[in-house]
């Protein structure tokens, strides 16, 4: 609740001038369902988080433009190895940068790229949780290549999906230390997730 208030403090006073700067600006929330890449020896399956966010774009007078966003996105995996089991979760904040096209009024197309910042981690598993100490051990950097499609069926309404493939790794690497905690499996693989949400568009 915080984060969306904060969203809104940000974004409504400069809705109330959008007019005058000739801008769109935007809230969305919705649902993730990420995953991570394949790793042999490694059992893992997707995990559904939330996200939040809004974006600034001049208003489209031709069928090519752009936008920039701010999203928070509560990511993760859920995972199975031969000593345990459990699930990782994975704060960011995105910072997409998109191109879109407008098919019509109705429909717009978006591909671009993004980069992220890690904002917190946690694991909870049968070796071991915590809350606390984790950042160290994922990569604080990610940096990806996304796409997708928004429809307005009214007014300034509107829904939308998206998937982001990230490039980096989410393990950081060497361990700071040298040591590594058992209870996080220390793997290659990076971040796939599907977006699904719904916004208005002021």
């Amino acid at each position: 609740m915080k984060k969306i208030l904060f969203l809104l403090v940000i974004c409504l006073p400069a809705a109330s001038i959008d007019a005058q700067l000739n801008l769109n600006l935007g809230l969305k929330a919705g649902l993730n369902f990420a995953n991570i890449t394949s790793t042999a020896g490694f059992s893992n399956s997707s995990r559904t988080g939330h996200m939040v966010g809004g974006y600034i774009a001049p208003k489209a007078k031709k069928i090519f433009g752009f936008r920039s966003e701010i999203i928070l996105s509560r990511q993760g995996y859920d995972y199975k190895t031969n000593t345990n089991t459990g699930n990782v979760n994975l704060d960011y904040l995105m910072l997409p940068q998109l191109l879109t096209i407008n098919l019509g009024k109705r429909i717009q197309l978006h591909a671009g790229g993004q980069i992220a910042f890690l904002l917190n981690a946690n694991v909870d598993s049968t070796g071991g949780n915590t809350n606390n100490g984790l950042l160290d051990y994922f990569n604080r950097f990610d940096y990806a290549a996304a796409g997708g499609i928004e429809i307005f069926p009214i007014s300034g309404f509107f829904v939308g999906g998206r998937i982001n493939i990230s490039f980096n790794s989410i393990i950081e690497e060497p361990p700071v230390g040298g040591n590594w905690p058992s209870y996080i499996p220390r793997l290659n693989a990076k971040n796939n997730v599907v977006q699904l949400y719904a916004g208005w568009r002021f």
